[in-house]
C-alpha cells in the first residue's frame, strides 16, 4: 500500500520541478555545469564533435610556452605500424563522434571537467603519411613540448606503436610505471627493418630508459603470440593472462596492480583488443577469449588515487564494426582514464 504521507512529500518537492532542479548537493554541483536555465542541456548530437564533448582549443601552451591546460586530449591518427589489418588511423575520428559519455562517474564520484582545465587540442601534426619513423619523430617532439610545460596527455590512436614515442616524452625526467591492458604484451623486437611496430612499443620504452619494467603490469594477455613476449618476463614485468582473470578475480588484480606500480608516476595504456571481439570487433588484431567491458571498467575505477600522468586508448579500427560498439566502449574507457588523471591532479594540488 502506498504511503500517502511520503507521496505527498514527493509531490510537494518534485511535481513542479524541472529536469535541471537537483536537490542533492553533490549531484546539483554536477547538474549546474550541464544545464542552462532549469532544464536545457546541450544537444549531444549537435555541434562540432570533440573527444568526450570537451571544448576545442588549438593550443595547449601560450606564446611563452606556459600551460593553458591541465589535461590535453590528443588524436594520433597513424597506423603505419600495424602487422595485420589497418584502419586505426580512423580511431580518433570515430571516438570524437561518440556522444553521451560522462560528465560524471558515479563509482569514483568524479566530474573531471569541473575539476581541471581540459580540452581537445586536435591531432598531432605529422609531416608524412608514409614515413613511419618520421611520424614517430613528430609524435615525440609534439608531446615533449606539452609534458615539459606540465600538461598531462590523454591520447587516442592510431596503432599501439605510438605509445613508445609518447612515453619518451612522459618518462623523460623519470621512468614511469605502467598499467597496460591488452591482448598482447607488445614487447617484441623489430620486424623487417622497422623498430616502430605495434607489437614492440614497450620493449623500446624500457630500453630507452623511460618505462620501469619492475613497475609495469600487463593484464588480459592471450592468443598465439606468447612466444614473442619473453622480454616482458625477463625485464621483470608482471603479466596476467586473460584466462587468469576469472580465477584471480578483479579485486585481487586491482590490489596487485596497485602494489606493482606503487606511489610513483603511472601511465595507463589501453588497447581495445583487450576486450573480447564479441563486444569490440573493430580492431586490427582481434583475439577471442578477452575481457568484458565491465571488467575493464572495474579495473580502472579501482586505480583511483594513483598518480596517473598520462594515458591512451589505441587500436580502434571502426570500419570493422558497423554497430559502433567498439568506439562506444573505447570512449567510455577514455572517460575513466580522464577521471583517474584529474583525480591525480587534484591530489597533487
Amino acid at each position: 500500500m502506498v504511503d500517502q504521507d511520503k507521496l505527498a512529500a514527493l509531490r510537494s518537492k518534485y511535481a513542479n520541478a524541472a529536469g535541471g532542479d537537483i536537490f542533492n548537493p553533490r549531484f546539483r554541483e554536477v547538474a549546474q555545469a550541464q544545464f542552462t536555465g532549469s532544464d536545457t542541456r546541450k544537444w549531444p548530437f549537435a555541434g562540432v564533435p570533440t573527444f568526450l564533448d570537451a571544448p576545442y582549443v588549438e593550443e595547449a601552451l601560450d606564446v611563452a610556452g606556459q600551460a593553458l591546460l591541465d589535461v590535453a586530449l590528443i588524436g594520433v591518427p597513424m597506423d603505419l605500424g600495424v602487422t595485420n589489418r589497418n584502419g586505426s588511423r580512423f580511431g580518433p575520428r570515430a571516438l570524437r563522434t561518440i556522444e553521451r559519455i560522462g560528465p560524471y562517474d558515479h563509482v569514483m564520484d568524479v566530474t573531471p571537467f569541473s575539476n581541471a582545465r581540459i580540452a581537445d587540442i586536435g591531432d598531432v601534426p605529422m609531416r608524412s603519411r608514409y614515413d613511419l619513423a618520421a611520424c614517430h619523430a613528430d609524435i615525440e617532439a609534439f608531446y615533449r613540448k606539452l609534458v615539459q610545460a606540465g600538461v598531462r596527455p590523454l591520447s587516442v590512436g592510431g596503432d599501439h606503436s605510438i605509445s613508445a614515442s609518447i612515453l619518451k616524452a612522459v618518462g623523460a625526467d623519470q621512468p614511469v610505471g605502467m598499467i597496460h591492458i591488452d591482448a598482447h604484451c607488445d614487447t617484441a623486437g623489430p620486424y623487417e627493418g622497422a623498430k616502430f611496430q605495434h607489437g614492440g612499443p614497450f620493449r623500446l620504452a624500457v630500453l630507452d630508459g623511460v618505462l620501469d619494467p619492475a613497475r609495469t603490469i600487463q593484464i588480459g594477455i592471450r592468443g598465439g603470440a606468447e612466444y614473442l613476449w619473453e622480454f616482458s618476463q625477463e625485464s621483470g614485468m608482471t603479466v596476467i593472462h586473460a584466462e587468469d582473470v576469472p580465477r584471480l578475480g578483479m579485486e585481487a588484480i586491482i590490489a596487485q596492480a596497485r602494489a606493482v606500480v606503487g606511489d610513483g608516476p603511472v601511465y595507463v595504456s589501453f588497447d581495445i583488443d583487450s576486450i573480447d571481439p564479441g563486444f569490440a570487433p573493430g580492431t586490427g588484431t582481434p583475439e577471442v577469449g578477452g575481457l568484458q567491458p565491465r571488467e575493464v571498467m572495474e579495473l580502472l575505477r579501482g586505480l583511483k588515487g594513483l598518480n596517473v600522468v598520462g594515458a591512451d586508448v589505441v587500436e580502434v579500427a571502426p570500419q570493422y564494426d558497423a554497430t559502433t560498439n567498439t568506439a562506444q566502449i573505447a570512449a567510455q574507457i577514455l572517460f575513466l582514464e580522464l577521471c583517474l588523471m584529474t583525480e591525480a591532479l587534484r591530489a597533487a594540488r
